[in-house]
C-alpha cells in the first residue's frame, strides 16, 4: 500500500467518534471544533489534498476522459469514442461550449478545486497551531497546504481568468459571496504561496517517489517556473522569464532529476520494448524523471488510464469490460512527428495501433495511446495503480529553454536543455548535432522549436491548450510535412473539425449554476 494513501485511511478512521449518541459528528472530515488537536489530525488535513481539488482533473472515468484532457478537445486535436454521450467532448471540438450546455462538467471542476482551496485554507490556518508538531513538521506541511492552493487557483485562473480568491475557511455565513479578483490579484496569491514553498516550507530536495510521494522543493519550485512562464504570457503578458529560468534551472541543477534513457544492443540501435518511453510506461512514477505525480493504488483508488490505451472494439480482448479510445489523437496531430526518425511516434512507444493475440492473430485499430499500457491490469487484474505524470523533468528542461531564449538569448545552455529531449526521441541524430543545430536559430524560431517539443513530448501531461493559451498561437501540421510544425494565430485559425477559434475560447465559460449561487460573480466570460 502506497504511503500517502496509508496515511490518508489512518488518519480518517480519526473521524469517528461514539462518545455521544446523539450528538452530530461529520462522517468524512473532523468538524473545525474537534479538529487540529493533534499531530494526526494535521496530516489527515494535508494528506487529503492528494486526492481533493486540482489533482482531481487526472481522475476521470473510462467514457468521459478525464478532466485534464478538456483543453486539448478544445485544441481539435484528440477525440473520443463515447462523445456521443459525453457532450463536453463535442461542445469543445465544435467550439460551441457555454455556461449552460457544459454547466455541469465546467461545474464539476469549479467545485473540485474550490473543495481543494477550501481545505487547504483549513489547513494553513491550523496547522501552524497543532499541539505535538515540530517546527519543521509545520512548516512542511503548511507548505504542502500552500502549493495545492496555488495549484487549484493556477487552474482555475488558466481556465475562467478572474475568479474569487478565498484564503479563509469558511467558519460562518460572513463574506459568502465574494467577487472574482483580477488575474493578476490571483496570481499574486498563487507567486506568495509557492515561493513559501520553495524558500520556507523546508520541503524535501529528493524527488517525489523518494519521498514517500510527498510534494518536494523540486515540484514547487517547478510549478512556480511554470507560472512564471504563464504570467510571461497572455493575458498578464509581464516579464517574468528570466525568474522561470532560475527556478528551472535550479531543479535541473539540484542534480535529483534525469531523463530516462533507452537501453540499446552492441550496435547502438535502441531496443524498442525497453526504450526510455516502454521504461517509464512499465514504470511507476519513475524515480528521476517524474517531478509531480498523480499517485493511484490497487483497491484504494485504481487508475482508468490503462482502459483509455485501447478502442471499445479491442474490449473482448482484454480483462476490462470496456475500453475506450478517449484520447485518440486525430491524424493533424500525428502529423507533428516525423515517424521515420522519431522514436515517440513509432508503434508501441508513445501510441499503438495492433494487439497480437496469443495465437498470433494482429487486431489493428485507429491510433490510440499507448503510454497507459498497463500489461497487468489489462490482460490479468482489470485493476491498476500506475500513477500518471503532471511535471516530468522534459517539462522542466523545455520551460527552463524557453525562458532563458525569452530573457538571455539563444545560448548554448538553453539548446543543450531541448536537445537532451529532442536527443532522446532523435536518437540516431544525436543531442550535440540537434543541439548545434538550435544555437544557430534567432530567438523567435528557438522559442517555436521549444513549443514544438513541448507539442511531442508532454502529450500525456495535457500541456497543450495551456501553450496555445498563453502564447496565443495554434500549431498548424501537414501530411506533406511530417514533423514540422508551423505556429499561427489562434485567433481566427479553424481547427481539425472546421470550426474557428475566436477570442472567447481562450477562457472557457463560468458554470450558470455558480452565477446563480454567488450573485456578486457578475457577468458571465466575455462571448459567452
Amino acid at each position: 500500500m502506497k504511503k500517502i494513501h496509508a496515511l490518508i485511511f489512518i488518519a480518517g478512521m480519526l473521524c469517528f467518534s461514539c462518545e455521544d449518541f446523539l450528538d452530530e459528528v461529520p462522517k468524512d472530515e473532523l468538524a473545525a471544533n474537534q479538529n487540529f488537536t493533534q499531530p494526526a489530525h494535521a496530516y489527515s488535513a494535508v494528506n487529503s489534498l492528494y486526492r481533493t481539488g486540482a489533482t482531481q482533473l487526472y481522475d476521470g472515468g473510462v467514457y468521459n476522459g478525464a478532466q485534464a484532457m478538456l483543453g486539448n478537445y478544445m485544441s481539435g486535436f484528440f477525440d473520443n469514442e463515447y462523445k456521443g454521450q459525453e457532450v463536453h467532448v463535442q461542445h469543445a471540438q465544435q467550439l460551441t461550449l457555454n455556461g449552460n450546455n457544459l454547466n455541469g462538467y465546467i461545474g464539476g471542476i469549479w467545485d473540485n478545486m474550490y473543495r481543494g482551496i477550501s481545505r487547504a485554507n483549513n489547513a494553513i490556518k491550523y496547522v501552524p497551531t497543532t499541539p505535538g508538531l515540530t517546527d519543521a513538521e509545520r512548516k512542511k506541511l503548511e507548505a504542502e497546504a500552500k502549493f495545492f492552493r496555488a495549484y487549484a487557483y493556477f487552474n482555475l485562473v488558466k481556465m475562467f481568468g478572474q475568479v474569487p480568491v478565498v484564503t479563509e475557511p469558511y467558519e460562518s455565513l460572513d463574506n459568502l459571496y465574494l467577487e472574482r479578483s483580477s488575474i493578476k490579484e490571483v496570481y499574486n496569491l498563487i507567486e506568495s504561496d509557492l515561493k513559501f514553498a520553495v524558500n520556507e516550507g523546508g520541503l524535501s530536495e529528493s524527488s517525489m517517489a523518494n519521498n514517500g510521494g510527498r510534494v518536494t522543493q523540486g515540484a514547487a519550485a517547478t510549478l512556480l517556473a511554470d507560472v512564471y512562464l504563464t504570467m510571461s504570457g497572455y493575458p498578464l503578458q509581464e516579464d517574468r522569464y528570466a525568474e522561470a529560468a532560475a527556478l528551472a534551472k535550479s531543479v535541473i541543477q539540484s542534480g535529483n532529476y534525469s531523463l530516462t534513457q533507452h537501453d540499446k544492443d552492441a550496435n547502438g540501435n535502441v531496443i524498442p520494448e525497453n526504450s526510455a518511453y516502454n521504461k517509464l510506461r512499465m514504470g511507476d512514477a519513475s524515480e528521476n524523471e517524474y517531478v509531480f505525480y498523480h499517485e493511484f493504488a490497487v483497491n484504494i483508488s485504481g487508475s482508468n488510464y490503462p482502459q483509455w490505451a485501447y478502442p471499445v472494439s479491442m474490449a473482448q480482448h482484454v480483462a476490462y469490460a470496456i475500453t475506450n479510445n478517449a484520447y485518440a489523437p486525430v491524424n493533424d496531430f500525428l502529423w507533428g512527428y516525423d515517424a521515420s526518425n522519431d522514436l515517440r511516434a513509432q508503434e508501441k512507444q508513445y501510441f499503438h495501433s495492433s494487439l497480437t493475440l496469443s495465437d498470433g492473430e494482429v487486431k489493428t485499430f485507429d491510433t490510440a495511446p499507448y503510454m497507459w499500457h498497463d500489461d497487468q491490469a489489462l490482460f490479468e487484474t482489470a485493476s491498476s495503480g500506475k500513477d500518471a505524470v503532471i511535471y516530468s523533468y522534459a517539462d522542466v528542461l523545455l520551460i527552463a529553454a524557453e525562458a532563458i531564449a525569452r530573457s538571455q538569448g539563444v545560448t548554448a545552455e538553453a539548446a543543450d536543455y531541448v536537445a537532451q529531449v529532442k536527443g532522446r526521441a532523435y536518437w540516431k541524430k544525436g543531442a550535440d548535432q540537434i543541439s548545434a543545430e538550435l544555437r544557430a536559430l534567432p530567438v523567435e524560431e528557438f522559442v517555436e522549436a521549444v513549443w514544438g517539443e513541448k507539442f511531442r513530448e508532454l502529450v500525456f501531461e495535457f500541456r497543450l491548450w495551456s501553450d496555445i493559451v498563453r502564447t496565443h498561437k495554434f500549431p498548424v501540421t501537414s501530411a506533406s510535412r511530417p514533423g514540422e510544425i508551423d505556429f499561427v494565430d489562434v485567433i481566427g485559425h479553424t481547427n481539425h473539425w472546421g470550426k474557428v477559434f475566436a477570442e472567447k475560447h481562450l477562457l472557457f465559460p463560468l458554470p450558470e449554476s455558480e452565477r446563480q449561487r454567488n450573485p456578486s460573480l457578475g457577468a458571465q466570460n466575455p462571448g459567452y
